[in-house]
């Protein structure tokens, strides 16, 4: 039995499997994949403290909704490392080794567990933080510090997952 097909059988699989994981374990949209479990955790859990806040001082709800803004941005990096991964696998034009697949395998996990620890931490220090600003507004300049710290944690997976991505294709010379 012939095939077309010159490299490994197996390999997309892999590659599919890490844009799936960068996606799922950082990106938060209702309406494009509801799963991604960084960013809704970290929504999550400062809408929980910025609604609780905004009972005792509803003057401040907007400035307190800076840690939701900062989890929903952990979606877009994970969307970024999925797109890339993805537009990276066409075994029809060019040859998908197994290396090109656990590459992209590696950047998505790289990218999505990344978004889920940054999310977490975006989460509960935006929970305390805004209630606690609403009870000593000169908290608010820390909480901002510490959630730009937690929010360079998922930066960081997402330079790594793209430094990864960019591996794929040097596995053989062709």
């Amino acid at each position: 039995m012939s095939s077309t097909f010159s490299g490994d059988e197996t390999a997309p699989f892999f590659g599919f499997l890490g844009a799936a994981a960068a996606l799922v374990f950082s990106y938060s949209d209702q309406v494009i994949l509801s799963a991604g479990m960084g960013a809704a955790y970290g929504t999550a859990k400062s809408g929980v403290g910025v609604a609780s806040m905004g009972v005792m001082r509803p003057e401040l709800v907007m400035k307190s909704i800076v840690p939701v803004v900062m989890a929903g941005v952990l979606g877009i990096y994970g969307l970024i490392i999925a797109v890339i991964i993805s537009t990276g696998i066409n075994p029809k034009a060019k040859s998908y080794y197994l290396f090109d697949g656990y590459a992209h395998l590696s950047s998505g996990l790289a990218c999505g567990l990344a978004g889920l620890s940054a999310g977490m931490a975006i989460g509960i220090v935006g929970d305390a933080g805004v209630r606690a600003n609403a009870q000593q507004p000169k908290l608010f300049v820390g909480m901002i510090l510490i959630l730009i710290f937690a929010e360079a944690l998922a930066l960081y997976g997402l330079i790594v997952g793209i430094i990864l991505s960019s591996r794929a294709g040097q596995s053989r010379a062709d």
